[in-house]
């Protein structure tokens, strides 16, 4: 069993950065791959960002390459979405998420969901 807690959310005005952190509990943090997601209101929960257990791969959604980096700290079982570049767009309610196998980029894939923190971009 493994949980997931979000923090580092927050109000940041348009071109503004903020780092959220992902903590896990659970002795087999590593041997999940992660990811990021985000839901604004009246939309679906969309792929963001997802990186291989080891963080040696990662993967993007088009519209975030270039201005988001996922990571993470294996010996703090913590997982990272740093945001850069931020725009009001970018204003949603973001979720970190674990997976064994499957897609990266599908949401059913992953069987761990923390409960989100939300992020609110200003124009």
């Amino acid at each position: 069993q493994v949980q997931l807690v979000e923090s580092g959310g927050g109000l940041v005005q348009a071109g503004g950065s903020l780092r959220l952190s992902c903590a896990a509990s659970g002795r087999t943090f590593s041997r999940y791959a992660m990811g990021w997601f985000r839901q604004a209101p009246g939309k679906e929960r969309e792929f963001v960002a997802a990186g291989s257990w080891s963080g040696g791969m990662t993967y993007y959604a088009d519209f975030v390459k270039g201005r988001f980096t996922i990571s993470r700290d294996n010996a703090k079982n913590t997982v990272y979405l740093q945001m850069n570049s931020l725009k009001p767009e970018d204003t949603a309610v973001y979720y970190c998420a674990f997976r064994l196998g499957g897609s990266y980029y599908s949401r059913t894939s992953y069987d761990y969901w923390g409960q989100g923190t939300q992020v609110t971009v200003s124009s």
